[in-house]
């Protein structure tokens, strides 16, 4: 398992400590300083589900410059908005938790974390 993380977020603060808390095993990405290839973001976009304008921090002030508010939502611009995520890291939603050959969650609620979480074996036939 995958987390990337921005350790100023406090949403991301609390997905890794749900992971800690439930003994997962997980790599933390600073996609910061390590930012996501444009292939990287199409896999977990695939693995989400959800398409690159879903997981944009529209709010951020490189969103405003790069005027993304006005940008058309549809596949023919798919790739401007995934070269944008590429090229400006901070406008991508996070903590986004990926399960190795698994699914991936934008980890933002307790819940989105625990649904990446394998539930423990049962010990000696119990449940």
């Amino acid at each position: 398992m995958e987390i990337w993380i921005n350790p100023d977020c406090s949403k991301c603060r609390s997905a890794l400590s749900l992971l800690d808390g439930a003994g997962a095993e997980y790599t933390v990405r600073h996609y910061l300083d390590e930012p996501p290839t444009e292939e990287e973001l199409r896999d977990v976009l695939t693995r989400l589900g959800l398409e690159p304008w879903d997981i944009t921090r529209t709010g951020e002030s490189v969103a405003a410059g790069l005027g993304m508010a006005g940008w058309p939502r549809d596949p023919g611009d798919r790739d401007r908005w995934i070269r944008a995520l590429a090229a400006h890291p901070i406008l991508i939603q996070r903590p986004i938790i990926t399960v190795d050959d698994g699914p991936a969650v934008v980890g933002r609620s307790p819940d989105a974390v625990r649904s990446v979480l394998t539930p423990p074996s049962p010990r000696n036939g119990t449940p």
